[in-house]
């Protein structure tokens, strides 16, 4: 990392077209090392499409960088070996193999072919931690397959835990939980996201409120708004996207203190 060029995610001038449609349109956002960012905004308003950019998926004009690498242009599979992890709204393990091993796939990713044939002598020290952190240790020997939904999501997060990646971006990681797994996947980013740099694409207001360090909003592929969460629930802008209308000064108020 040059000295002028700061940890965390920066991205520059980002944007995306398809067939002439602009669906990232010159976006810039800066995500420190333990700052819990929640990317939120409307339907269409560019969340997904900023973080395929990121990861490689689609093409992009600007600047991505992390590590003090520049992340567009690079193949998706180069991007991942640079540290970026993503997951998605349905979370894809290997159903049919058990926790354990899953994660002992992730963490052996970049083995050589003959070496993953070999069986290992006991439990990785990472599958270990990663199993404490993610809360399954109990459930080491079961089958994917057979997990509520919160804990594959879980189980997804810890196979990049595994690997170590220092760049996590999460795409609605709380979708169609409970209430209990959303509170727990919660306190997980928490700790996930103290030495590490996360991005969570989420719609779930409440989860949000009660979990992010900031927010950036997204709406029609520009950046909105951004700052706490109070700062955020505040802005008039905001309240317009997702109201209609602006609040009156002093309920803006009131939901800033509360938040």
């Amino acid at each position: 990392m040059t000295d002028d060029q700061p940890p965390g995610l920066t991205v520059r001038e980002l944007r995306v077209a398809f067939d002439g449609f602009t669906a990232v349109d010159g976006v810039d956002l800066h995500v420190a090392p333990g700052d819990l960012r929640f990317l939120i905004g409307p339907n269409g308003a560019g969340k997904t499409t900023l973080v395929d950019a990121v990861t490689g998926l689609v093409q992009a004009t600007g600047s991505v960088r992390f590590g003090g690498r520049e992340l567009l242009g690079r193949p998706v599979h180069r991007i991942a070996r640079l540290g970026v992890g993503r997951t998605f709204q349905t979370a894809t393990v290997f159903e049919h193999l058990t926790v354990l091993q899953n994660l002992d796939i992730a963490a052996g990713a970049d083995r050589r072919p003959h070496t993953l044939l070999r069986q290992r002598r006991g439990v990785p020290p990472a599958v270990e931690e990663a199993l404490t952190t993610i809360g399954l240790t109990g459930h080491a020997n079961r089958p994917a397959g057979t997990l509520a939904h919160g804990q594959k999501q879980w189980l997804e997060i810890g196979m990049l835990l595994v690997r170590d990646t220092p760049l996590l971006l999460l795409d609605e990681p709380v979708a169609g939980m409970s209430h209990a797994e959303r509170d727990a996947t919660g306190e997980l980013l928490r700790t996930v996201a103290a030495d590490r740099t996360v991005l969570v694409i989420e719609h779930d207001m409440e989860f949000m409120r009660a979990f992010a360090s900031s927010v950036t909003v997204l709406h029609a592929g520009r950046v909105l708004s951004e700052g706490t969460v109070a700062e955020v629930r505040a802005d008039p802008r905001v309240q317009e996207v997702y109201l209609g209308h602006p609040l009156p000064a002093a309920t803006a108020g009131r939901i800033a203190e509360e938040a």
